[in-house]
């Protein structure tokens, strides 16, 4: 056989032990666990090493937390080699000549960095993907200056540097260096040099992929843990669901169970079932919350989230989520939405109040105080004391402008309710078809233009008191729902079947003769009987005369504050004229009187023109009986309420006594002027 055919043979041999070499490396790495693959990868380098006589190999990679850093993670090296190298990692030895660096988790031995210490290097390499070889260091270029004094100082004389790449990314590099003596590099050997490197790229690879894998697994566990949530898999195709202990635990299912997405459908409250169930039948991402049912009966919220995994082949479609209890949230937000409204009704009769109040309170409002000490006030007041410890409803009659609402803001001042609203409704102001919605409150949409909805005035009321004035103006159809809440307590919005419950006191008041009304079937007789509890009649002003010089003083010390206006005094004359006139507008007309005095005079004296006499035309369609009441009121008047006696009433007109006070008690004449317990 020929030198040749002897050398041709060898190379062939050497060519099938590398080849079995590979092979059994390779079959090293198939599901390897990610914990074995630097251990496995020490003692590969060991054995290319030994079958190519290289002195030291070394990885360099990329660190996870640093990218950009390229740093020393793998060694070996011949036991003859009197290295520099220092690991800082704890080493062992393999049976042999070799010494093999392996650690725990991500290894780095020295510190050495690829791009600080052979930039040039580094630049081919790492950032280029090229091949880099020299047998000696004096074959390195000028510019890898810097790489050849590092390379001089390590004791390396010839090298490979193989960059490790996967899918077109260089993640690292892998070296073949000799150290006790210089080196040719055939191409044979740099290409199968190249396929190790390959293999050892994608080991490292898929360690830093499972590396990854599990500690974003660890994050979700604890992310999950820390949520208090339940992870699941749900295979579309078969129905069947993986699920942490967590989730078997929030849907109540045993361990050993087997659980499909009809039996999850049955932990699910029947009015939401439908409404899981089209969603995750969408095969789409899915946000939901909803209640299940456990065994022992209790509802729970769930909140679920869920991604649809695009289907890859031979791969069912997937749907993977996390679901959380969050029924405590659930009525937390119950009871915030019940605190809400009731903060918003509260706010809104607030906010109806303050309506209110700006509608009843304007400047210079007088009746705010109570003025006068004349006997039929007295008497009045006495009334008032008797019934406002009382929730008796209360009907007040007489005159217009006598200050039956100043006595009703006096009931309610004096009662147990004055902590609340006196509300007042003038029940001949509102048209008939609004009054209604202004006593008992509307829905929205209740009739045509009530775009919001209104609570009444007995809602307004509740607790409190509620002045109804001219309340013989109330229609009969809405007499009927008062005297039902009078009765029960109880009524309707309109536009609502709800019964609302009411505690209000109320207060009747009127100018007619109420007992006329009913007569007339203007106003329901059991209503009458239900306010007539506790009547009070407030008497006009011509029966409070003493009262009208306190009058005169409040008014003209209020216009003349207003007006800046000062008098010192009113004649005595005027005064006489001032409570000699009959006042049928009562203290209404005699406030106004006082007010125009204020506008039209100067100087310190009020210069007062009482209202002009009916002219003679007005006169003759008076009747004789309201010329005879006239005249007897006149007359009256000017005896200051004498009846009997020298210069009295009776005397003056020529009649009777008797005769007279029965005239009065004809034209409804009230004398509360005594004189020795006798009508004087």
């Amino acid at each position: 056989m020929s030198e040749l055919e002897t050398k041709l043979i060898s190379e062939i041999e050497k060519q099938l032990r590398f080849e079995t070499l590979l092979a059994e490396i390779s079959t090293h790495f198939i599901n390897l666990p990610a914990d074995r693959i630097d251990h496995e990868i020490e003692a590969a380098q060991r054995r290319i090493s030994e079958f190519f006589g290289i002195d030291r190999s070394t990885i360099w990679q990329q660190l996870n937390h640093e990218p950009g850093r390229y740093v020393f993670t793998h060694v070996i090296e011949h036991e003859d080699v009197q290295t520099v190298i220092k690991p800082k990692n704890t080493s062992f030895s393999l049976n042999g000549k070799w010494k093999v660096q392996a650690s725990d988790g991500y290894p780095v031995h020295i510190q050495l960095e690829i791009s600080r210490d052979f930039p040039w290097i580094f630049s081919q390499v790492i950032q280029h993907g090229k091949i880099v070889l020299f047998s000696r260091i004096e074959e390195l270029p000028p510019e890898a200056i810097h790489d050849a004094e590092m390379m001089f100082r390590y004791g390396t004389k010839a090298d490979v540097i193989i960059p490790l790449m996967v899918g077109g990314t260089v993640i690292g590099c892998i070296t073949f260096a000799m150290i006790r003596a210089a080196r040719e590099w055939s191409q044979a050997m740099v290409k199968q040099l190249s396929l190790i490197a390959q293999i050892f790229a994608n080991a490292l690879s898929r360690k830093k992929i499972e590396y990854e894998l599990r500690k974003s697994e660890s994050r979700l566990s604890l992310a999950a843990a820390s949520a208090d949530a339940g992870l699941w898999v749900l295979d579309i195709d078969t129905g069947l669901i993986w699920c942490t202990d967590k989730a078997q635990k929030l849907f109540c299912f045993a361990p050993d169970d087997t659980i499909t997405f009809d039996g999850f459908l049955n932990r699910v409250h029947a009015e939401d079932r439908e409404q899981v169930r089209q969603e995750v039948q969408s095969e789409k991402d899915i946000n939901i919350e909803y209640r299940i049912v456990l065994p022992d009966g209790a509802i729970r919220w769930i909140s679920s989230r869920g991604r649809m995994h695009a289907e890859t082949p031979g791969e069912p479609p997937r749907l993977t989520g996390v679901s959380i209890d969050v029924t405590d949230r659930r009525e937390s937000e119950r009871l915030l939405h019940k605190a809400y409204n009731e903060i918003k009704a509260l706010k809104d009769r607030i906010e109806t109040e303050n309506i209110y109040l700006r509608k009843e309170i304007y400047p210079g409002d007088i009746f705010k105080n109570i003025i006068g000490r004349s006997n039929a006030l007295k008497l009045v007041l006495q009334r008032v004391e008797q019934v406002a410890s009382v929730d008796s409803t209360v009907l007040l009659s007489g005159e217009t402008g006598t200050g039956k609402e100043l006595i009703a803001q006096a009931i309610h001042d004096l009662s147990k309710r004055k902590g609340g609203l006196l509300v007042k409704v003038n029940c001949a102001s509102l048209p008939a078809t609004l009054i209604e919605s202004e006593l008992f409150g509307r829905e929205k949409g209740a009739y045509t233009g009530s775009l919001a909805r209104q609570i009444g005035r007995f809602e307004l009321a509740n607790h409190s008191t509620l002045l109804l004035d001219e309340i013989t103006e109330l229609p009969l159809d809405l007499q009927a729902k008062l005297l039902r809440v009078l009765q029960n307590g109880e009524f309707e919005r309109l536009g609502s079947p709800k019964t609302i419950r009411v505690d209000v006191r109320l207060i009747a008041a009127t100018n007619r003769d109420i007992t006329m009304e009913v007569k007339k079937g203007a106003f329901r007789e059991d209503l009458y009987y239900r306010l007539q509890v506790f009547p009070i009649v407030v008497p006009p002003l011509r029966e409070r005369i003493d009262d009208i010089p306190l009058l005169v003083e409040a008014f003209i010390n209020e216009f003349s504050t207003k007006m800046n206006k000062k008098f010192l005094t009113v004649s005595r004359k005027t005064m006489d004229q001032l409570q000699s006139y009959h006042w049928p507008g009562n203290i209404r007309q005699l406030r106004n009187a006082i007010e125009q005095a204020v506008i039209i005079s100067s100087g310190n004296n009020l210069q007062i023109t009482l209202p002009h006499a009916p002219g003679s035309a007005d006169v003759e369609k008076k009747t004789l009986k309201d010329k005879e009441y006239q005249h007897i009121l006149e007359v009256l008047t000017k005896t200051r309420w004498r009846v009997k006696g020298s210069n009295g009433a009776a005397e003056l007109l020529g009649i009777k006594p008797s005769t007279l006070f029965s005239k009065m008690k004809k034209h409804g004449i009230r004398n509360n002027h005594k004189k020795d317990g006798i009508l004087s």
